[in-house]
């Protein structure tokens, strides 16, 4: 099997439009909470979320690829983009068949699908765009960014809820690792702060409520939380075969080294009892990557802000770790992104490896009340240089998807 290492990464998120912005604001213990601009919040419960501020999708593809393309499409385009300029990999006719695409959208394009409804009601369904389809679809995402760049080998998107990108990089390193690719564009996007989705999430008592101070809302395992915080953004990643990368001289970030995917078959909102699916996602990755639970460094954490997840997610860890749970740092980097739902793998999978060449944990920001269910170190409220060399990132969905990746420090 093939060792699978990182090349080159690609963010944007409510702290920033790019990897630097982002990790400037997350070691910092910024929110990126805020008011609605999408659309009027007044006749709303939840008035706030974690949206991406001044994107300028022109400056990744021209404005007729702008207007044909969701807002959804339009992160992964750019966070791909940014990845290969960070890679330096040049997509040729001689490398395009061993160069693919995997990226999935927990929703995909939801702006569009939304906006068509209206015109459909208002107009008539002859105004419909000729691009509604192309807009909508949860693999229009991989599929643009394939003809934008010329990479033709595979190409895939997943939906599986808020594990989305993490299933997107596991099968990515998959891929390579049984030889069906050399590098593999990997990630997530996701942008669905619209009304119908924000209701939709409140009604089933799923958000924060927490207008009155919104970049508090926030607050993985304290014991006020009261719902997650929905956001916006996009992950990517380069995967490369370690021997492609050497031999182009490549600079390698970090290896992918373990990829857990498990089903809960138990509830299709709350996390199994204990958190049995998350354990066993984890455990697998651990066995993959040939390590032992003392040899993990960080968690970033689902960490959502709900009262089950963050308490089962507690459970599971300590059912696996053992004692080492209370010596393992672990921090939920959705205390300030807010939740991206199916871009949070990747997004999270980024911070990982960040930390690892950085040596800088991201903190939870906003854990004032400790929950007596959840005691172990989450890194409350401000970021902790320490040396990380094996960083894990866990990953549940609605269905019961569980995802589970590490990454490790490159050694030869």
């Amino acid at each position: 099997m093939s060792r699978v290492v990182v090349t080159g990464m690609g963010l944007v998120t409510s702290l920033g439009n790019d990897l630097a912005s982002s990790w400037e604001g997350l070691i910092n213990g910024r929110s990126g909470v805020g008011e609605i601009t999408a659309y009027d919040t007044s006749h709303h419960r939840v008035h706030f979320a974690a949206e991406i501020k001044d994107f300028d999708a022109s400056a990744y593809m021209d404005r007729k690829e702008v207007r044909r393309n969701d807002p959804y499409e339009h992160l992964a385009i750019a966070t791909s983009m940014q990845a290969l300029k960070d890679a330096k990999l040049e997509i040729t006719p001689e490398n395009a068949d061993d160069i693919g695409v995997y990226i999935g959208s927990g929703i995909g394009g939801l702006v569009t699908l939304h906006d068509q409804f209206k015109v459909l009601y208002d107009r008539g369904p002859e105004r419909i765009s000729p691009f509604f389809i192309n807009m909508m679809i949860i693999d229009g995402a991989p599929g643009i960014v394939s003809i934008l760049t010329g990479a033709k080998g595979p190409n895939w998107a997943a939906v599986s809820a808020c594990a989305t990108s993490g299933n997107t990089i596991g099968e990515a390193y998959e891929t390579i690792r049984r030889g069906d690719a050399k590098a593999m564009l990997a990630g997530g996007a996701e942008k669905a702060v619209t009304s119908i989705a924000m209701a939709a999430f409140d009604n089933m008592h799923a958000l924060s409520r927490n207008n009155e101070h919104p970049q508090e809302a926030s607050r993985p395992f304290d014991a006020q939380r009261d719902g997650f915080v929905m956001g916006e953004g996009a992950g990517m990643m380069m995967l490369e075969d370690l021997e492609f990368a050497k031999a182009r001289g490549a600079h390698i970030l970090a290896e992918v080294v373990g990829y857990g995917c498990t089903g809960d078959a138990s509830h299709v909102t709350l996390p199994s009892p204990g958190g049995d699916g998350l354990i066993r996602a984890m455990r697998r990755a651990l066995q993959k990557a040939g390590l032992q639970p003392e040899d993990v460094d960080y968690i970033n954490a689902h960490g959502t802000s709900t009262p089950p997840n963050d308490s089962t997610e507690t459970a599971a860890i300590k059912t696996l770790f053992g004692e080492h749970a209370y010596q393992v740092p672990i921090s939920s980097t959705k205390s300030m992104t807010g939740h991206t739902l199916g871009a949070a793998g990747a997004v999270e999978g980024v911070i990982c490896v960040q930390s690892i060449l950085n040596g800088i944990i991201p903190p939870t920001i906003n854990l004032h009340h400790p929950d007596p269910d959840c005691d172990l170190d989450y890194v409350p409220n401000e970021a902790r240089h320490t040396t990380v060399d094996v960083a894990m990132s866990n990953s549940m969905g609605f269905g019961g998807h569980n995802v589970s990746l590490i990454f490790k420090r490159y050694e030869e």
